[in-house]
């Protein structure tokens, strides 16, 4: 059997079957049940290896408009292809729209056909349709000035719609550029390099039974303030019948003592000890073994090259 786990790995279970039940034969005089190898069951996590939770929200009323209220977030929590569509859709519409306004003062003017009339003082010089009005526009909001396309004074429309241009170009720069710049400071790939143990174990330490596991950081740069939190999640049934398919409890990590703060310069072993405060102390190694329960640990701190934090959660 050991040597059919080193063969296959841990994915895969050794199950005897016997001959009689399921229809196989022996392959010799003398042979007994044979072994096969069945792939186990993958239990669905509640939170993955990457750190991602596999909660679903539904019967939600109004849950698109509880998104929209706070849109800042909601851009920020998007993918990168998303926030790049919405950000050149954006300017690209901002643009066009703003052209057409000019344009349109054009329009309304005459310029469109006086433009050559050497006496005749437009609203902007040397705008005569759609296209050199949006050149116009777009020399005036990156602040590029040329200086053959301008404004006059003989236009007080067309100062109007240049503040109004002013602003909204400094609204939509700070809304986007801001949801950008915050998209792209967010550590979450930090967390690539945060490495904690496959397995973690009960074992001895200290005359205690203790469950441990190891954590590491595999960048040079440290992380401040790094506390790591252990929370078991299991269902369990009230004393008035209610059934909490998600209770979540704490475990102690060395949060009375400080050991919870960490200083990640070489891989540190995490201990939980098992006394009459813990979770597991009601429970055998057979249970433990049956037993449907996650244990997630969460590991946050503040990178020191960024003012964000990076965190990760790992379960077992």
């Amino acid at each position: 059997m050991s040597a059919l786990r080193r063969k296959f790995g841990d994915d895969y279970q050794v199950v005897t079957t016997s001959s009689s039940g399921s229809g196989l034969q022996p392959q010799g005089p003398g042979q007994g049940p044979q072994q096969q190898l069945v792939p186990k069951k993958k239990r669905q996590r509640f939170v993955d290896k990457n750190g991602r939770c596999n909660v679903q929200h539904g019967n939600l009323g109004s849950e698109t408009s509880r998104y929209l209220s706070d849109l800042f977030t909601t851009l920020v929590d998007l993918k990168w292809r998303w926030n790049l569509f919405i950000f050149i859709l954006t300017y690209t519409v901002a643009w066009l729209f703003m052209a057409s306004m000019w344009w349109v003062i054009a329009y309304t003017r005459g310029d469109l056909n006086k433009a050559h009339v050497g006496n005749y003082t437009p609203c902007v010089a040397n705008v005569y349709n759609f296209p050199s009005a949006f050149l116009f526009f777009i020399e005036t909001e990156a602040t590029i000035g040329y200086g053959y396309r301008y404004i006059t004074d003989k236009c007080p429309e067309g100062i109007i719609l240049f503040l109004f241009q002013s602003i909204l170009g400094s609204i939509v720069d700070a809304f986007l550029i801001g949801c950008m710049f915050i998209k792209m400071s967010q550590p979450k790939k930090r967390a690539e390099t945060l490495m904690f143990s496959e397995h973690a174990v009960i074992s001895m330490r200290d005359g205690k039974l203790t469950l441990m596991f190891r954590v590491g950081n595999l960048r040079n740069s440290h992380m401040v303030s790094a506390q790591i939190r252990c929370k078991l999640l299991k269902s369990r049934q009230t004393p008035e019948g209610e059934f909490l398919p998600l209770d979540q409890l704490e475990l102690d990590v060395g949060f009375s003592t400080g050991a919870d703060q960490l200083f990640l310069v070489s891989p540190l072993t995490i201990c939980h000890v098992i006394d009459a405060k813990s979770p597991f102390y009601d429970l055998s190694q057979r249970s433990m073994q049956t037993e449907q329960f996650e244990i997630v640990v969460i590991l946050e701190g503040i990178v020191e090259t960024t003012v964000p934090g990076s965190k990760k959660a790992e379960e077992y």
